[in-house]
Order: structure tokens, then sequence, then C-alpha cells
């Protein structure tokens, strides 16, 4: 089961062992934002399934904190042909590029809960979506940017119509 704690222990486990597998700025940016997503994924799940717990403050990660990081590096990048990413109050880049993100309560989803268990219930899972959407974006950008994309069929589809 996913808590908090294991939240926070699987990020520095996974910070420890981290190793860059970027060749590239871009690559370096989506696997960023694969990394960024997929955890954000886990805190939202966090956050369903503890709804019916008595003071629970559901959280969410700093979306826009993380976006504004990755404008400016690649604003960084266009001036200099130099990818930097600094650390803000919440995400934090360490060496190997890795990084760590810290979630932040999300005060807007505490007070619907209070008031309606079926419209939290209802953004959190519009959060879902919109998190899988962009997870997909980034997997299917990087994905066609590799140089052998895999031709066992293991890629993301594309749909055809007819």
């Amino acid at each position: 089961m996913i808590t908090d704690e294991s939240l926070k222990h699987q990020s520095r486990t996974q910070a420890a062992k981290c190793t860059t597998l970027a060749t590239d700025n871009l690559t370096e940016v989506l696997l960023k934002i694969l990394e960024f997503t997929h955890t954000r994924q886990k805190i939202l799940a966090l956050n369903l399934r503890s709804a019916d717990k008595p003071g629970f403050t559901p959280n969410d990660l700093p979306c826009a904190e993380f976006a504004d990081v990755l404008d400016i590096a690649l604003d960084e990048y266009a001036l200099t042909n130099r990818l930097l990413l600094n650390d803000t109050d919440n995400i934090k880049f360490l060496s190997g590029g890795c990084f760590e993100v810290k979630p932040v309560a999300d005060n807007h989803a505490k007070q619907l809960l209070k008031i309606s268990r079926e419209r939290y219930i209802r953004l959190q899972v519009e959060k879902v979506l919109e998190n899988t959407v962009q997870q997909q974006f980034a997997a299917q950008l990087l994905w066609e940017k590799s140089p052998t994309p895999p031709s066992y069929g293991d890629g993301p589809r594309q749909s055809s119509v007819t």
C-alpha cells in the first residue's frame, strides 16, 4: 500500500540509485516529465484511496512550479545551448540527472472534500486523466525521438481512422 511515508522513502531510494538515461537535452526534459507524471499519478491515487480517512489532507505535486522550471530551462537552452535546471522550494535537482519533488497540500481539494465527496472524487479523476495525457504525450515524443524505435510492437500505438 502506498502511503505518504512510502512515497518519501521511494523518492529517497530512487534518487540514490538514479543515473541519467538522457543522451541530449530534449531527452532529458522528456524523462523529467515522465518521472514527474509517474510520481503525480501515485499521489493522486493515494488521494482517491484516502478520501474516507478522517482528517486526510490531499496532496498534489507543484505542477505550475515544475512547468516554470522547464520553461526557464528551455529559454536558457535557446540562449546558451545549455540546459540549466534550477532548484525551487519544492523541486531539487540532484546529481546523475535525478530530481526530488515535494508534494504540497491541495487546499482546494481539501475544502471540496468537506463540501462534497462526489465533487472531490470527480476533481481527482480529472487530475488523473490530465496527468495521463501529459505522460502519454511525453512518452510518445520520447519514443518517436528514439533513433531506432522498437520494432516488436511495444511502443505507443497510433490509431488508424478508416
